[in-house]
């Protein structure tokens, strides 16, 4: 894509590329600068800075002992920034470390134990044992949750999805977790009303395959190392320069 010249200050070029940089630099707030209207404003505002710059170096600004002082203390913070960036863009991290730290953090990748269920919900005991009854006499719990349920789910049959343990209110949850696949729950309570629910699906907890979480290994086993890496890195320097630490 062609870097356009967008503007000329005092001879130097202001690019299509500055006012990408500066919309980048804007975060959520670019929103309010798109179209025509916003993108004269933002190339005014590049302008600006290129005057302020030509206005600093008339003044000799740059010779002032409060911005060399200011300049020193950004040099020195970037320096340390971009050498600690540096260390860590040396780390490697090999298959084999990464298949050795999940053997070793299996725990990490569990997968809770879950379950599918489906669930008519309505407002009085003697309704859903009336439901019950009319499943019983051979309509289908799909059929019934989309005749008499109050929740949205009765769009998909009264289908609820996967959920685990802490996703529903306990009363719904204990039933729920206590049934055999294609079970019918008689009437239970909740502060929602009365359900009954069928349990479709239910998942035992497990630990996920390497592959399945390989990323999420190399992640973690990237922070590991980074931690192990920046503590090396303290004691080699520490013993190469002169540390006094006044207050433990």
């Amino acid at each position: 894509m062609e870097n356009k010249v967008l503007a000329v200050v005092d001879g130097r070029e202001i690019k299509e590329s500055d006012l990408n940089t500066l919309m980048n630099n804007l975060g959520q707030n670019a929103t309010y600068f798109k179209g025509p209207d916003g993108r004269k404003k933002l190339i005014n505002e590049l302008v600006m800075h290129e005057l302020m710059y030509s206005d600093a170096l008339e003044k000799d600004l740059e010779k002032e002992d409060e911005f060399i002082d200011v300049m020193n203390t950004m040099k020195k913070s970037m320096l340390q920034q971009y050498n600690t960036r540096k260390m860590f863009n040396e780390i490697v991290v090999t298959d084999e470390e990464l298949k050795d730290f999940y053997e070793k953090n299996k725990t990490l990748y569990k997968r809770d134990e879950m379950v599918k269920a489906s669930h008519i919900l309505v407002d009085s005991e003697d309704k859903a044992n009336e439901i019950l009854e009319d499943i019983t006499d051979g309509l289908s719990f799909e059929e019934a949750a989309e005749k008499y349920s109050s929740c949205p789910s009765k769009q998909n049959g009264g289908d609820l999805g996967q959920f685990g343990k802490g996703q529903m209110v306990k009363q719904f949850e204990d039933a729920a977790f206590s049934m055999e696949v294609g079970e019918i729950s008689e009437p239970v309570k909740t502060q929602f009303g009365y359900h009954i629910i069928k349990l479709t699906e239910h998942i035992p907890a497990s630990n996920s395959e390497f592959e399945e979480v390989y990323q999420e290994v190399k992640d973690n086993c990237f922070v590991e190392k980074q931690e192990k890496v920046y503590l090396n890195k303290k004691m080699e320097l520490s013993k190469k320069y002169e540390v006094e630490i006044f207050e433990k």
